[in-house]
């Protein structure tokens, strides 16, 4: 679906999270990221996958990795899901599509015959200069740690 691809510069942003606080691209300069974009809080899939990175977080700040989650969620919606599973990173509420869009995960998608338009689960790695260093466009949920690390 996407068509970045390692090596280019992640698309700049600017978003509010589960608090309705902004967040940027520009806070994690200097920094590793990474970046996973979720069809729907508090579904199963994507509970899995967020709890998989929660339960490495100390892994991930010890490789100098911060996380950050993104849907097109409500930051009520975020924020319900961040308490209820106790998620120790920012989930980015991102009603309008515009960082879906840059990142290009918002397309056509398929389900039991039907077509619809939806996020793609893809987890973006980037580095210090905020230049991708991974693409990862088959998440494993229930071990999606171990695929980035």
């Amino acid at each position: 679906m996407t068509s970045l691809k390692v090596g280019d510069k992640a698309p700049d942003f600017s978003i509010l999270n589960q608090d309705e606080q902004t967040v940027s691209l520009s806070d994690f300069a200097g920094k590793k990221l990474v970046l996973f974009f979720y069809p729907k809080a508090s579904t199963p899939g994507c509970t899995a996958e967020a709890c998989n990175l929660r339960d490495n977080i100390d892994r991930f700040r010890a490789s100098g990795y911060e996380i950050l989650g993104a849907s097109a969620d409500s930051p009520k919606r975020q924020k319900n899901f961040q308490t209820k599973y106790e998620l120790p990173y920012d989930l980015l509420a991102d009603e309008d599509h515009k960082l879906l869009n840059a990142f290009q995960v918002w397309g056509p998608k398929k389900f039991m015959g039907k077509e619809y338009d939806g996020i793609h689960r893809t987890t973006f790695v980037i580095d210090e200069k905020g230049v991708l260093t991974d693409v990862i466009q088959k998440v494993k949920t229930k071990d999606h740690a171990a695929q980035i690390l």
